[in-house]
């Protein structure tokens, strides 16, 4: 990580409150832009230009200039991503994704790695999912830890219908302005957004959602659920419950555990009205 990017992070972590408002030029910076391409593993799947890493770096030195002053006059569209699907046990089209071409995905994995260190400041410790040195091993260590040693007797375990597909653009872009006060960042970001999808040749508008296989969506996912559910968790549920409660969740999937059925009845109830309120 550079001096730079290092500074945001400490500067988040000592200001946990502080709104950046210039950060873009992080973003179109050349050397930054460079870090992201070289970074980028090669052989993977191409968007719907068909460009590989090695094709882009033929020229790179020209590419990696000229997309840091579109970048910089705000002159940067990002392509539509290529439908693809994986397989997904228990439906037969299989799980969706989408396939950055490989441009976009440079200028992706630089506003993660800008963005990045600001959210790992607050993030709280119950999310685990797509963190840096955090895992799921690390999510059940835990968890195994907490229902063995804490007085727990209730389990409620949950799973977001649909969660990238259903994400509001709008309720992201406020969760987003609440550390991000650089409007350029929150433009760019609501461009890679509503990029669209193109699928069997046509392609389709994304007015909701971000997309799976994109490099910034998990950073934007761990964004969005950390307003809806984390701080909600630990700052209203846990407060208001009578005995013991915890709390977990890696991506869209989700545990909350108790001591006592009333509290755990008084979630799952309080759940889906506060799911419904943010869209899911």
């Amino acid at each position: 990580m550079s001096t730079s990017l290092r500074w945001i992070g400490e500067k988040a972590r000592r200001e946990p409150g502080l709104v950046f408002t210039s950060l873009y030029h992080h973003i179109y910076d050349v050397d930054n832009l460079r870090t992201c391409y070289e970074a980028l593993p090669r052989n993977r799947a191409v968007g719907v230009d068909g460009v590989t890493k090695e094709e882009y770096g033929k020229n790179l030195e020209e590419n990696l200039q000229e997309l840091s002053g579109k970048l910089k006059r705000m002159g940067y569209r990002p392509q539509p991503k290529l439908r693809s699907y994986i397989p997904k046990p228990g439906s037969k089209k299989g799980r969706p994704l989408g396939i950055s071409c490989f441009e976009d995905k440079i200028v992706e994995k630089a506003v993660k790695r800008t963005l990045e260190p600001i959210y790992e400041a607050v993030f709280t410790d119950s999310s685990y999912g797509y963190r840096p040195e955090r895992s799921q091993h690390d999510c059940l260590d835990e968890l195994g830890r907490t229902i063995q040693q804490k007085r727990i007797d209730q389990v409620v375990e949950s799973d977001i219908e649909n969660f990238f597909g259903e994400v509001n653009h709008n309720w992201m872009t406020k969760f987003l302005e609440h550390r991000i006060g650089d409007p350029r960042v929150i433009r760019l970001i609501n461009r890679m957004l509503k990029g669209g999808i193109m699928e069997d040749g046509f392609v389709e508008a994304t007015d909701s959602g971000t997309s799976q296989g994109s490099i910034l969506s998990p950073l934007l996912s761990n964004v969005y659920l950390h307003y809806v559910l984390d701080l909600w968790f630990d700052k209203k549920m846990a407060k208001e419950s009578k005995g013991e409660a915890y709390y977990f969740r890696f991506a869209d999937d989700f545990l909350a555990c108790f001591q006592y059925r009333k509290d755990a009845e008084k979630y799952l109830s309080r759940l889906k009205e506060r799911l419904d309120e943010f869209g899911l």
